[in-house]
């Protein structure tokens, strides 16, 4: 984002903390997950430490340092990186800086480039590294050694930076899995004892979001009426992308900029829709660390319903939640928003949606209702000819039964109809709603634990109908028992319980 050019909210007030760290003259981590306003922070901060007139601040992105692996090429880069930096500052003699730097002295040219500079300068250095955790192995351990070292001799009067921030997606502590595997040392002196406070963005919150939107408001007098700003809040969560991204897909792709015209919740609806369904490239990289076995350690069972067997201390956990693909703020593991809930499902499954026959689109869909008996019955048909192979496909085999008739449902209702998915973590169960027009169709997916899976999907789903506002449901239960017979495994039952009537679909 670009002041002056974008809709922007005050980036210092979200991380108080950095100014009390600059002035302790701290070094620190500030990550958070990607497209969250990491950049703009920085940005704004440097601007706002020149203005004050008490520091030098410099801003340096080493993204271009992916994949550099090897530090006798990372350290030269990264000092080359930061004498480009330099550039907007006149009064700085880069070339000087670089005079007869030794760049095959890859242990210490960031050290002494540092130190240089620091000298060079009338005021104390906080140096703003952005991206930093593109760098990994060789690179990244001699790159913290060197912070540290020119840190722990500060106190003895050597020039080096007052305060440095190393901000990413990842913690420092989470560097580690970036040079070291499993339990290999790195000695008692390790390079990942330079921070002193580890800080996260926050998402915006309702409040937030609603004063980013008042500053088109004031600009154009185009009005966001609260209803739209909570399905805006709905969809996003506050994630600082999607929020943007929504609101430009509203006003600039649907209105066509024409802020005459009014804007209404529903449009955040279907801006939603068009977001999932395009995968932007913010939300593409997302999808693609679904493939990683770390991820799909916890996603799957979250899919399920079911409590991820890891701590949420560890590594992974971290990981998956600095992603930005799931939460537990709320005391559970759960999607970070409604949008990447659908993404996650949508990505899993999109192969085997496009893989299925074009005949079945809008196969059992008429007069506005979709009748949901015939697509069981037709999902049980294409499950029993077709289960073992399609399940093999996948890395999420657990899920593959769940994910394999979303992906039917999906290509049946194709568009037509909106589906809301809910994980009832801890449940191990999960539920959807498909909504077409005035009609809602409940229906919970369960996989065959016990003989008590039955009565505790049936008491589920009919919590769930009530809250639908439905009268009929559907529970569709996966017996995956190695040897048990088609026969078995495949049944329709219907059950009514007062004024509720549920079929129970065995598949």
């Amino acid at each position: 984002c670009v002041p002056g050019k974008h809709y922007l909210l005050d980036a210092s007030e979200r991380l108080l903390e950095v100014v009390e760290l600059i002035r302790r003259e701290q070094y620190f981590v500030i990550h958070a997950a990607r497209q969250s306003g990491k950049t703009t922070l920085l940005l704004d901060l440097r601007k706002t430490l020149e203005a004050e007139g008490k520091h030098r601040a410099l801003y340096c992105s080493l993204e271009s340092l992916q994949g550099v692996t090897d530090p006798k090429d990372g350290l030269p880069a990264i000092v080359r990186c930061l004498i480009d930096a330099l550039c907007i500052w006149p009064d700085v003699a880069r070339n000087d800086l670089a005079a007869d730097l030794d760049f095959a002295d890859f242990t210490n040219v960031l050290k002494t480039m540092l130190r240089r500079l620091c000298a060079a300068l009338d005021k104390p250095l906080v140096l703003l590294l952005d991206e930093v955790d593109c760098l990994s192995e060789g690179t990244l351990v001699t790159f913290l050694r060197q912070l540290r070292d020119g840190f722990v001799n500060r106190a003895g009067g050597s020039p080096f930076p007052s305060s440095v921030a190393l901000v990413g997606m990842r913690n420092i502590r989470d560097y580690k899995a970036q040079i070291r595997p499993g339990g290999a040392t790195l000695g008692s002196a390790s390079p990942f004892n330079i921070a002193s406070e580890s800080l996260t963005l926050k998402n915006f919150t309702e409040a937030e979001v609603g004063a980013l939107y008042a500053q088109h408001t004031a600009d154009t007098g185009q009005v966001f009426p609260p209803e739209a700003l909570a399905r805006a809040f709905h969809w996003s969560q506050g994630q600082p992308w999607l929020v943007n991204a929504l609101a430009r897909e509203v006003v600039d792709k649907m209105l066509g900029m024409d802020y005459a015209k009014p804007v209404d919740a529903p449009m955040f609806d279907a801006a939603a829709e068009r977001l999932i369904l395009r995968r932007d490239t913010h939300i593409d990289s997302l999808v693609e660390r679904l493939r990683e076995e770390r991820v799909r350690r916890i996603v799957e069972p979250v899919i399920l319903g079911n409590e991820p067997d890891v701590d949420l201390m560890s590594d992974d956990a971290r990981y998956v939640v600095d992603l930005g693909l799931l939460r537990t703020d709320r005391k559970r593991w759960e999607a970070a928003n409604p949008i990447y809930r659908e993404v996650m499902i949508r990505a899993l499954s999109f192969t085997t949606q496009e893989s299925l026959s074009p005949g079945l689109v809008n196969r059992w869909i008429a007069d506005g209702r979709l009748d949901m008996n015939g697509l069981l019955r037709g999902f049980q048909v294409f499950w029993r000819e077709n289960a073992d192979v399609w399940v093999e496909k996948y890395d999420y085999r657990e899920a593959a039964p769940h994910l394999i008739l979303m992906a039917f449902l999906q290509r049946v209702v194709n568009g037509g109809a909106h589906i809301d998915r809910e994980f009832a973590l801890g449940r191990k169960r999960l539920d959807l709603c498909v909504q077409m027009g005035p009609h809602r169709y409940p229906v919970e997916l369960k996989l065959r634990q016990s003989a008590k899976t039955e009565a505790e999907g049936l008491e589920q789903l009919g919590e769930y109908m009530d809250a639908c506002g439905a009268k009929e449901g559907w529970l569709v239960i996966f017996d995956r028992r190695p040897r048990r017979p088609w026969s078995r495994r495949i049944f329709w039952r219907t059950v009514k319980s007062g004024p509720r009537t549920i079929h129970v679909v065995g598949a």
